[in-house]
């Protein structure tokens, strides 16, 4: 195998990756209770929206971390 279709294979799988993670972000933004959350901070004003969704941060942090955790302990057996 050459390094070029290595590459290649490396860079498909990237962008598979990418688009599956955009299309989840897609998905539970429709949800909408993620920047709604208490302690997310928005400030509106005309002709300006700021969102500092901190709550909403913590929270998904935690989740993918336990995800990964039980990815990591199942790959590991």
């Amino acid at each position: 195998m050459s390094n070029l279709e290595t590459i290649g294979k490396l860079v498909l799988i990237a962008g598979l990756a990418i688009a599956s993670i955009g299309g989840l972000l897609w998905g539970i933004s429709r949800l909408g209770f993620l920047g709604n959350l208490p302690g997310d901070i928005r400030i509106e004003r005309p002709g300006l929206t700021c969102m500092i969704p901190l709550a909403s941060s913590i929270l998904l942090s935690l989740l993918l971390t336990i995800i990964l955790n039980i990815i990591m302990r199942i790959i590991n057996r």
